[in-house]
């Protein structure tokens, strides 16, 4: 079986299992949540080291807690250079210092077909690749789920008709199954933290709105920013064709609250994105 090793444990987060489930446990016991009363679909979760968002990402991965999901697929960016616009791994299954996660090759490759049909563009599958807003998800995913297949898919192209046509093909193949979504990005990058907290409001509120597509638009009008819109946009659209009519928000922070440097932040958020029986739509902002 061919494993992607990590390349970043023992820098984003502890190499050792113990070390880091005992972080990952902290994180965890102190974000209170209230979870929804409704049915989870998906969650926004930021992509930085965990001694920067671990805090606030805590907030999204409680609310996973007692589920028992078949898959998860998490939909991230991809911050290398590549020729392809979606990507994914051809390894068979991810390692981290908690663990192996097996790959869900059979969603992958139905995936690849409603891509094809969709899009007309194939998912790139590549070895060794150094992403981490991918990985950083999982030991949170291995340490409040008891075990699930992981569908990986990292966008190159962060355009609406990519991620529109990624989360309806998304939808498609999970439509049936017993599935989570994660959507991994972080907010605004290195503004002073007034700037970067009216940045990341706007687009916040977006994203509780639940409106893909002015997620997409808000960088283009220099009114909001997001490493993975993209990725943001494709898993909103995905779980609303999943049956999702409402996004919470759950905490928001920036790097300033860890690092004490309040003159260059990137921004965190943390939203779940359910189903409440009885809504057609609607949004829910709580942040704290």
């Amino acid at each position: 079986m061919s494993v992607r090793p990590s390349p970043i444990a023992g820098t984003w987060y502890p190499a050792g299992a113990r070390e880091l489930a005992e972080s990952l446990d902290l994180f965890l016991a102190r974000a209170e949540v209230h979870v929804p009363d409704g049915r989870v679909i998906g969650i926004l979760a930021p992509h930085a080291g965990h001694r920067y968002s671990g805090a606030v990402a805590a907030h999204a991965f409680n609310c996973l807690r007692g589920m028992r999901p078949e898959v998860v697929a998490v939909v991230s960016p991809m911050h290398h250079p590549h020729y392809a616009p979606v990507l994914t791994t051809a390894h068979s299954a991810y390692a981290t210092p908690l663990g192996e996660i097996q790959v869900d090759d059979e969603a992958l490759d139905r995936l690849q077909a409603e891509l094809k049909m969709r899009l007309g563009v194939s998912l790139e599958r590549v070895r060794r690749d150094s992403e981490h807003s991918l990985e950083i998800e999982l030991p949170f995913l291995q340490r409040v789920l008891a075990s699930f297949r992981l569908l990986p898919v990292m966008l190159l192209e962060q355009t609406p008709e990519v991620a529109e046509a990624l989360g309806h093909a998304l939808a498609a193949v999970l439509s049936g199954r017993s599935a989570v979504l994660v959507a991994s990005s972080d907010l605004s990058h290195f503004y002073p933290r007034p700037v970067a907290e009216a940045l990341d409001r706007e687009m916040l509120a977006r994203i509780a709105a639940f409106d893909p597509l002015a997620v997409m638009q808000a960088e283009e009008e220099g009114r909001g920013f997001a490493c993975g819109r993209a990725a943001v946009a494709a898993v909103l659209w995905a779980a609303r064709d999943l049956g999702a009519n409402r996004v919470s928000l759950l905490r928001y922070a920036t790097s300033g609250e860890v690092t004490g440097d309040n003159e260059s932040v990137v921004g965190y958020g943390a939203a779940v994105i359910w189903h409440q029986p009885g809504e057609t739509d609607g949004s829910e902002v709580r942040l704290s």
